[in-house]
């Protein structure tokens, strides 16, 4: 027997037609684009942050562009508001865990109060919002796919982001943990690691020459990234053609951890 006999469709559908999907972070820079692309697939958005104005443009966009998007003012870092207001939701098939932040600056002038910060909400957001997501997957009965932005410092180091590259491999370890718990369920959890992607937060930064060229002598396809370069691999992570893929971490980084 062929492979076209056992196997019908041979190319899986990147469709997500008839899926609800939540983003944090969603009211700028990638996490808009993410949730954009999830929209332009089909996907039905809440969207989450904390500022009403950023999300309601986010949601005007995809509804003039044929999409259905709700906005959900919630500060991830609160542990009661993302109990109430994300497993409190209808229904989640899709979890973009995209919330986070960095704040470079050399090993030993980290302060107890910044390295709170950033764990809090790099490392426990991220748990909480995965876990409240899946417990409303769990309830569903239906699966789901739970994606969670790492970077490629999650699989290095490098210098002024100590407290970056901690929670970030912290994220991709969490994401292995689920994965084992929820497969048996039909829910997967995968991670994504972008290399420094080109936005108007990102591009200041560029503008010093020594820390341009660090980044550059790195990245060996010779370019920063831009938002479209990781949203494609955020809708195959939620689709169905994805299908057998969990625990596993897509380095979207030009070659930075290849060598």
């Amino acid at each position: 027997m062929s492979v076209a006999e056992t196997e019908a469709p041979i190319m899986p559908s990147m469709s997500l037609e008839g899926l609800t999907a939540v983003v944090t972070g969603a009211g700028r820079g990638l996490g808009e684009g993410i949730a954009l692309a999830l929209a332009d697939a089909g996907a039905e958005l809440v969207l989450v942050s904390r500022t009403q104005e950023e999300l309601d443009a986010v949601a005007e966009t995809i509804v003039q562009r044929g999409g259905k998007a709700t906005p959900l003012v919630c500060d991830v870092t609160d542990t009661a508001q993302v109990k109430e207001r994300i497993e409190g939701l209808e229904r989640i098939d899709i979890l973009m865990n995209n919330a986070g932040a960095n704040l470079p600056e050399p090993f030993v002038d980290v302060t107890e109060d910044r390295l709170d910060f950033i764990i809090d909400l790099n490392v426990k957001s991220m748990f909480i919002v995965a876990q409240a997501a899946m417990r409303r997957m769990l309830a569903g009965g239906r699966g789901g796919s739970l994606i969670h932005m790492s970077s490629q410092m999650g699989h290095v180091g490098s210098p002024r982001r100590t407290v970056y590259c901690m929670t970030k491999h912290a994220i991709e370890g969490l994401s292995k943990a689920i994965a084992a718990e929820g497969a048996p369920h039909d829910i997967r959890s995968n991670c994504i690691g972008p290399t420094f992607v080109e936005t108007p937060m990102t591009k200041p930064m560029f503008e010093n020459p020594e820390f341009s060229s660090f980044v550059m002598d790195r990245i060996l396809m010779g370019r920063l990234g831009k938002i479209s370069d990781i949203t494609g691999s955020v809708v195959f992570l939620a689709s169905p053609a994805s299908a057998l893929i969990t625990g596993a971490s897509l380095t979207i980084d030009g070659g930075w951890t290849a060598v």
